[in-house]
């Protein structure tokens, strides 16, 4: 299965946004969400409903339960 943190990335690059957009977006430091994309840290419940939310994908998506957005 595939990670968060990839999918995190993919996700993100698809939409051509910086991770300090995102950062801003879920309100956290930048470093927070390099540390995301690097698979070091998780988000909270709401920033992982707020990135499903932004992405328009599942939560079960964003953690790799299922390859269907």
């Amino acid at each position: 299965m595939v990670k968060f943190a990839e999918r995190l990335r993919e996700l993100r690059k698809e939409r051509h946004v910086t991770q300090q957009t995102m950062a801003e977006y879920l309100h956290v430091k930048h470093r927070s969400y390099q540390n995301y994309e690097g698979g070091s840290r998780r988000p909270d419940y709401e920033g992982l409903v707020a990135l499903a939310d932004y992405f328009d994908v599942t939560t079960d998506y964003l953690l790799g339960r299922t390859d269907e957005r």
